[in-house]
């Protein structure tokens, strides 16, 4: 008695994955960044953990797909990426700086003025991002851009 077609399905997908996998790439190949090794949600993309694997020219990935390696590089896994897998667009985030919730530093700066104070950010942010943020003296909103040091400024720039 034969494997029904659903148990037969997933090794043929493997087989197909393996083949891509070692054969050489072609003129008319696409080659794309995938982990070498599974990266969890929250690890920070090494360039060790990638590696460029061809795909022939009439590969259609199911979603959008990172086509350059320092595209992810330095940058932060949102969801489980497993080895030998395309990397799709939104599986990966800039690394927070700032976390919701975590007090942190308020900088005001104007005309050699500075004023500090500790804010509840009220969003994630990274580098640059302009996030809302309580000032937890006054319980007042105000926004600020987040800078590279975990400080968030506000006022002119």
């Amino acid at each position: 008695m034969g494997l029904p077609t659903f148990t037969r399905l997933p090794v043929a997908v493997l087989a197909v994955g393996l083949a891509l996998a070692a054969a050489p790439a072609t003129a008319g190949d696409i080659s794309l960044p995938v982990p070498t090794v599974t990266i969890y949600p929250g690890d920070t993309i090494r360039e060790s953990m990638l590696r460029m694997q061809a795909y022939p020219e009439t590969f259609k990935a199911r979603t959008a797909v990172i086509d350059a390696p320092l595209a992810i590089t330095g940058r932060v896994a949102r969801r489980m990426l497993l080895p030998g897998e395309p990397v799709p667009v939104n599986a990966i985030d800039d690394p927070r700086l700032v976390s919701r919730g975590t007090p942190t530093q308020i900088v005001f700066e104007e005309q050699g003025l500075l004023i500090t104070a500790v804010g509840a950010p009220l969003q994630n942010g990274g580098l640059g991002d302009v996030i809302r943020v309580r000032n937890t003296d006054t319980n007042r909103i105000v926004l600020g851009t987040v800078m590279a040091d975990g400080r968030i400024r506000t006022g002119d720039r």
